[in-house]
């Protein structure tokens, strides 16, 4: 199993990328440019202001921006003396932004002030009132009790939130005795075993879960994941995956990050501005979910495109015509989770599969471990034989975010991930679908109680039923099935609208269907059955 030859911590990573790399270009997002040596630069200069604001080992920083220098920086200035990194979903709406922050228990917030129609300044003192009246650190509001700063990025009116840079500058200009020997001494102290981020995804109950990830786990596991792929320093790599999820974060920044490459990066996808940043940058790489190769596909645009600098990635329809593969099916996939740092079962995908492995999710990566189970006995089954996919290896997750290690895990330290499949004899997996009602939608993951809870507390609403129905983009579409309360009248538009306030956007549904209590499909326990409200509800769509 292939490991990184430096000490796997992110002050050891940025110091040697900036060592091998140092002049190549990191990121690329518009007219701005970001070099490794220029990031190891300023995240120094930025971590130097975050020890002189009294953050480190441990301090719970979180980190709510878009994808960028910024966030690439932000990060690594937390991360280098200790901190523990809580990157935050940039759709969250008020609700969401105020449980993520309160369960992380974040001490420091480093966000954007503004990211498109969001103003973040203004949903945190929606979250938490009180900070309207305060002038600065360290704050004190109930609402959010650890919350102790707020820096801002993009311009600030609000005095308990200063500019980002300048005032994080100016603490460390008090404080010369923090200079680059300190921070040094500092960083001395990360050690691999140390958290480094807590990654929040779906959980499949209605609050998210958030998962601890080491330095020394999520470095060798990009590491060791780029032994199966074929990225190479002079690569550009696109993809649209939000560092603030594990895909996005792993398999897109750290692995490029592993190899000295270039991340092109973007405020926001459009398919025909994204086609026009790839053919000017000359994009050599293009990965992320398969609606985005779509309405690029689809752009009147495409066909005018120069994309043959495109060699690789799983965005199949953005390849040169001869390179793309003529059934994907015969192409391995890869399976990964939040709490797996990435894929932990991958293959080589720039091979055509045998049909006999159709459809297949590669093989264990090398030092993850896997058991089949009867998710009703936990009897662990035989090669061929479908049930609960359990995983154990060293680039597990520490464990979930306050709740117990045995809570997490069973007692030989398997992590029962939820997800249905068999291995066959030569050990390659083939993944069946969830086990239970999380919908995988665009990349994203729905818990539908999540959804359920809100709609539940409208007062027009009886009952509120959300599953996934499929859909040739995304896998999955989030639709709701709505009994409303006797003589109550609300439209679908208004319910969405609605929820478009509570919820991020990719969890509001795209169907929004009501029925009678008449028309819930039950089953012989009397409880909803789920599978054939799907049905029902596929049907009636296309009627």
């Amino acid at each position: 199993m292939p490991f990184p030859d430096y000490r796997p911590t992110v002050p050891e990573f940025i110091r040697t990328r900036t060592e091998r790399f140092g002049d190549r270009v990191l990121i690329v997002q518009g007219a701005r440019r970001l070099s490794y040596a220029e990031a190891d630069l300023r995240s120094a200069e930025l971590a130097r202001g975050l020890l002189a604001a009294g953050v480190g080992k441990g301090t719970r920083v979180g980190l709510l921006m878009p994808n960028g220098p910024d966030w690439i920086l932000g990060w690594l200035a937390a991360a280098r003396i200790g901190a523990l990194v809580v990157p935050v979903n940039t759709f969250y709406r008020e609700r969401e932004l105020g449980w993520t922050l309160r369960h992380a228990d974040v001490h420091t917030l480093l966000t954007a002030a503004r990211y498109l129609s969001n103003d973040y300044l203004e949903r945190l003192e929606r979250v938490a009132p009180e900070l309207a009246e305060q002038t600065g650190s360290p704050l004190r509001a109930q609402s959010l009790p650890y919350l102790r700063a707020v820096y801002a990025w993009g311009g600030s009116d609000r005095k308990w939130a200063p500019d980002g840079p300048e005032a994080l500058g100016a603490l460390a200009a008090r404080a010369p005795e923090i200079d680059a020997d300190y921070l040094r001494a500092v960083e001395a102290l990360v050690t691999p075993s140390d958290p480094m981020v807590i990654i929040y995804s779906s959980g499949s109950t209605a609050d998210p879960k958030g998962a601890v990830h080491t330095h020394g786990a999520l470095l060798r596991h990009s590491y060791n994941v780029n032994a199966l792929r074929d990225l190479v320093a002079d690569d550009r790599v696109y993809s649209p995956m939000p560092f603030f999820w594990v895909g996005g974060f792993s398999f897109a920044l750290l692995c490029t990050m592993q190899v000295g490459a270039c991340l092109l990066s973007e405020e926001t996808f459009e398919p025909g501005r994204t086609l026009e940043m790839l053919e000017r940058e000359r994009a050599t790489i293009v990965a992320g979910w398969p609606h985005f190769a779509t309405a690029m596909a689809e752009h009147p645009s495409f066909a005018e495109r120069d994309l043959s600098s495109i060699r690789g990635g799983n965005l199949y329809a953005l390849l040169p015509e001869g390179e793309r593969p003529s059934d994907p099916e015969l192409r391995a996939n890869s399976l990964g989770m939040t709490e797996t740092g990435g894929p932990h079962t991958f293959d080589r995908m720039d091979r055509e599969l045998p049909e006999k492995l159709r459809g297949s999710f590669g093989r264990a990566v090398p030092g993850m471990e896997h058991k089949i189970v009867d998710p009703e006995t936990g009897e662990s089954l035989p090669p061929g034989r479908e049930g609960e996919i359990c995983v154990r290896g060293y680039g597990l997750m520490q464990g979930l975010y306050k709740l117990e290690r045995e809570e997490a895990f069973d007692a030989d330290g398997y992590y029962h991930t939820g997800d249905g499949g068999f291995f066959d004899a030569a050990g390659h997996l083939f993944f069946t679908g969830r086990l239970g009602d999380m919908i995988k939608t665009g990349g994203a993951n729905v818990a539908p109680a999540e959804v359920e809870e809100v709609l539940l507390a409208y007062p027009e609403v009886d009952e509120a039923h959300v599953v996934g129905l499929p859909d040739g983009d995304r896998g999955l579409a989030v639709a709701v099935a709505i009994v409303l309360q006797s003589g109550a009248e609300v439209s679908p538009d208004q319910i969405r609208q609605r929820l478009q306030g509570e919820l991020a956007a990719y969890k509001v549904p795209r169907h929004i269907v009501f029925v009678t209590k008449s028309e819930l499909p039950l089953l012989d326990t009397g409880k909803l059955d789920r599978r054939g409200l799907e049905a029902r509800l596929v049907a009636r769509l296309n009627a």
